[in-house]
């Protein structure tokens, strides 16, 4: 018998409830995101935010930018248009931000 559930990254199916308690923030920070552009979730029929695998990932990166690297919403959204023009793949994201931020020394958590 075959136990695997195959589950698309990129469904929308998590509240933002449980997205924000998973990421530990606040449900408002979600919100900014989406209003910025920054990370758009989808929606539900009635109009709530569903957050997919793949969004909760692009989320904890732009956790990591902010967090790690002291960026702001406009350098996140700048970072994130370069990157997806770039050949990087989503999954290689922090990988090459991390390079160019030891290359730099910017890693905010070491100062």
């Amino acid at each position: 018998m075959n136990n695997k559930i195959n589950i698309n990254p990129d469904a929308p199916v998590l509240p933002i409830s449980v997205v924000a308690e998973h990421l530990k923030v606040h449900q408002r920070t979600l919100r900014i995101y989406d209003d910025e552009k920054i990370l758009v979730p989808g929606r539900s029929p009635k109009n709530r935010r569903l957050y997919s695998c793949n969004d909760i990932e692009k989320a904890k990166f732009i956790q990591y930018l902010t967090q790690s690297l002291g960026l702001n919403l406009a350098g996140v959204k700048i970072t994130l248009a370069l990157l997806k023009r770039s050949d990087v793949s989503p999954e290689n994201y922090t990988q090459k931000i991390e390079k160019i931020a030891l290359k730099y020394d910017l890693n905010k958590e070491k100062k």
